[in-house]
Order: C-alpha cells, then structure tokens, then sequence
C-alpha cells in the first residue's frame, strides 16, 4: 500500500505510473517529521543513553576495585615473608651492632627495630585476611560456608573472563529493571557475577552467562511520563557522583598508586617488587655476616 501526504486519496493500484514518478521526501520534509517527536520521546532516549553510560562506568569502577582487592592479596601473600624476612635481618643488624658499640642509642635502635619484628597484635593483625570493604572477605565466607577458599590467581582476571563479565553486567545490571521483584533477581544475579570475576573464574562466569540466557526476559521498558523520565535522569547523575567518589577513592589509596605504575601488566609488578625485595634481603644479609664476623 501507497502512502499519501495528507489530503490526497489514497491508491491502491500498486502499478499507477504516479507512484514511480513521486519523489521520496527529502531533508527538509525528513527534519519536519523529526521535529514533531514527542519530547517525551526524545527524553527517554537520553534515559537509556545515560543508563548505559552510567552501567559502562560502573563496570570500569568494579573492574579497577577488584584489581586492587587482589593485588592487594596477593601482595600480602607473596610478598608478605619477604617483607617479614627484611624486618628480622633489620632487626638483627641493629643488635649485632649494638652488641659491638654498647652505645646506648645503638641499643635504643635495636629495641626499636625488634618491636617491629614483634609488635602486640591488633585488630587489623587479629582479622588480617578476614575482612574487606564489603564485611568478611570471600576466603572467610568460604570458610564459613564450608565451601572451598579459592583465592584469585593473578591481579587482573584474563581477558575472556573480563569480556564475559563485562556482557553479564551489560544485559543484567539491576539499574536496567523495572520492577523491585526484577530488581532483586538481577541484584542476587549480579553478586554472584562479582563473586565469579573477582577470583577469574572463567568456568563460572560461563554458567552464569548461560543461566541468564535461560532466565525470563525483562520486559522492554515502556515509555514514562516526562516527570519520571527526569527523575530518573537525576538518580542517575546522583549515581555518577557516588561513584566518582568511589572511584578516586581507589587511584589515591596506596594499591591504587601502585596499579597506576603497570596499568598494562600488573601482575608483573608483583614480580618486580619481589626481585626488588629479594635484592634487599641479599643486601641485609650480606651487612649481617660482616658484622657478626
């Protein structure tokens, strides 16, 4: 069927010659028929724009905060011996040295550099490892649970890991529902999904992308009045802001610093750290034999 301008009878004869010889609308025509959309319309596309906008930046907050989580558990479980090794050479040095000099702030500086060796324990000493931002961390639910500790392999998950997590977040972000019943799913859905990237677990992040796929399909989002669609448009600049927060609270805290120097490759800065670390223990060694000689 033809479709005429207004006010002109409409042909059915699929072959009138007038038809071919009409000239499709042009940009002038195309830009008036755009013009009369509704500003309803044009303000639930920035909705969704800014819906997807704000999902991508919470998918590079979540994907830098658990690079510090693990760099940060893995520095304390590879690096941690060295770190204690170097405090008791530190430590014997200046009593091998005080025990040579008798001198009373030789003394001093080994006492001192002993109760760093030993120091009374504390709360962070006492639940190292058990806790993290979010409460206790995955290793002592683990525990708790019964289930097995399995502690990330390297700071940054591999590259499909991170694809698979970026899609998951991308298709089941709970900001994306409509309802709280839907809400809560894709917010269970979503911890579970955090839970798998943060270990790199490829295998899971495959299950519960086939999970999802299987589940029930959200409805598409119907189009709000223009009261709700700005409402909406403030929660989400009021998220951004929180997020921001969050954010540059990472890239200042002393890890964040640290990623910032292999942005690249930082499980090799790990390995960096720890030749550095085993140079100064060879060092401390070397100072200890020649003064205990």
């Amino acid at each position: 069927m033809t479709h005429e301008a207004p006010g002109v009878p409409t042909s059915r004869n699929d072959d009138d010659p007038q038809d071919e010889a009409r000239p499709a609308a042009g940009p002038e025509e195309a830009a008036g028929a755009a013009g009369r959309e509704r500003p309803e319309a044009r303000l639930a596309r920035a909705v969704r724009v800014a819906e997807q906008a704000l999902i991508e930046f919470e998918i590079a907050v979540e994907t830098f905060r658990v690079e510090v989580e693990n760099f940060s558990r893995l520095h304390h479980q590879r690096l941690g011996p060295m770190y204690t090794r170097l405090d008791e050479l530190d430590a014997q040095i200046a009593e091998a040295r005080a025990a040579k000099t008798g001198d009373p702030e030789d003394l001093r500086k080994a006492e001192e550099a002993r109760s760093v060796v030993m120091p009374m324990p504390g709360v962070d000493e006492l639940f190292h490892d058990w806790m993290d931002g979010d409460g206790l961390s995955p290793e002592a639910s683990a525990m708790l649970t019964d289930q097995p500790v399995r502690p990330p392999k390297r700071v940054r998950p591999a590259e499909e890991a991170r694809k698979l997590y970026r899609d998951l977040v991308r298709r089941a972000h709970p900001d994306l529902a409509q309802d709280e019943t839907e809400r809560t799913r894709r917010d269970e859905f979503i911890a579970r999904v955090n839970a798998a990237y943060g270990r790199g677990d490829e295998a899971v992040l495959r299950e519960l992308a086939e999970e999802w796929e299987a589940g029930p399909v959200a409805p598409q989002p119907e189009l709000s009045e223009a009261d709700e669609l700005y409402a909406r448009l403030e929660w989400l600049s009021h998220r951004k802001e929180l997020l921001t927060e969050v954010a540059q609270d990472l890239e200042e805290s002393a890890i964040g610093a640290m990623l910032r120097m292999a942005p690249d490759d930082p499980d090799h800065l790990l390995e960096e750290i720890a030749e550095q670390l085993l140079g100064e223990v060879s060092q401390r060694e070397a100072e200890l034999a020649a003064l205990v000689q």
